[in-house]
């Protein structure tokens, strides 16, 4: 009895190939947890997808990675001075996002990050001057641009881009490489055309592995059901049932992720309006939860527990059955399932 990942193999891989084509020669990013398949999944669908370089996202990833991936690897995260030494082979690639970060790092292999209007870091434009000088030290693998995936001021994102390449031009740094990030594929083709000479490495994640959402399904099994009367007790806190049903106990609990939610950024009135009236449910202990039964997103009967959460199904509802599993809408990225099955 497991909450179990489902995945369409076949289409998973298509989706996979057709981003590929999009964006020839583009780098796969594995950080985190894996995107919700894990780091040695994903290592192998790179190597499957012929990919020579897997970015991740810190040193100690890249430290779990080398011996599933046998390619380069671009450690996201930049460096800084006295970070905790983690050994990794010469293949692995440093970002970096300062000029005296790149003076720590002597004889290493560097991608330096320049700052975007993400403003989160980088290299900034007044600081050029100094890198001529101090790439001199370094095997310089390109330079990098993270871009903001929204643009509320209607900018360009082919112009941000080309500014850099005319001030790295002005300031005689080498232009063979640029790493790229939230760029469409319409977007790197202008780059790619207008800059010949430097080759264009779309760093693809969210896109590449979770842009079929009909390719994926998390399952919980359902492993236990319990008939409540209206006022009956239950659970830890001995709630009362606020009508006739069923507490539904339903693999999947908060070390796998259940219960956990990114933060949102709003746009509108009705977005708005409708995380209100959460926030208002949320106060009488009222909380939707990721799991379907019936056609339904069901209530959590209380706050889950650590491996299950226990759901409440009104008893006009059909009643479940234990071994039947019940669809859950998790998010990839802070789910941890306990198998995965290809199909």
């Amino acid at each position: 009895m497991a909450l179990t990942l489902y995945v369409d193999t076949a289409r998973w891989r298509a989706h996979q190939q057709s981003v590929l084509q999009q964006f020839p020669g583009l780098v796969p990013v594995c950080k985190g947890n894996g995107y919700g398949f894990g780091h040695e999944r994903l290592a192998d669908e790179a190597t499957r997808l012929g990919a020579d370089i897997l970015a991740v996202g810190t040193t100690y990833e890249a430290a779990r990675i080398k011996d599933f991936f046998s390619g380069d690897l671009l450690v996201l995260t930049p460096f800084r001075h006295g970070e905790e030494p983690v050994p990794l082979p010469d293949r692995a690639i440093r970002s970096v996002s300062s000029v005296e970060g790149v003076g720590g790092l002597v004889g290493a292999r560097v991608v330096i990050e320049v700052m975007s209007s993400m403003k989160r870091h980088g290299v900034k434009p007044e600081d050029l001057p100094k890198l001529a000088a101090a790439i001199e030290d370094i095997r310089l693998e390109g330079f990098a641009l993270h871009l903001p995936l929204d643009r509320a001021d209607g900018s360009d994102a082919v112009e941000e881009v080309i500014g850099w390449m005319d001030r790295l031009r002005n300031a005689r740094l080498p232009l063979h490489t640029m790493f790229v990030s939230h760029l469409k594929a319409d977007e790197l083709a202008r780059l790619q055309q207008q800059f010949p000479q430097t080759r264009f490495r779309a760093r693809i994640g969210t896109r590449l592995w979770l842009g079929d959402h009909e390719a994926t399904e998390y399952r919980g099994s359902v492993l236990d059901v319990t008939k409540v009367a209206k006022g009956e007790r239950f659970g830890y806190r001995q709630q009362k049932a606020a009508s006739d049903g069923y507490l539904v106990v339903v693999a999947g609990g908060t070390s796998h992720g259940v219960g956990l939610e990114s933060p949102k950024a709003l746009h509108g009135v009705m977005p708005r309006a409708k995380g209100v009236a959460r926030a208002g449910l949320a106060t009488v202990n009222r909380n939707l939860a990721p799991y379907v039964w019936a056609g339904k997103q069901r209530w959590f009967a209380e706050p889950p527990h650590m491996q299950v959460s226990i759901l409440f199904v009104p008893g006009d509802a059909p009643q479940p059955q234990v071994g039947e599993e019940l669809v859950a809408h998790l998010r990839h990225t802070t789910t941890q399932f306990d198998r995965l099955v290809d199909r």
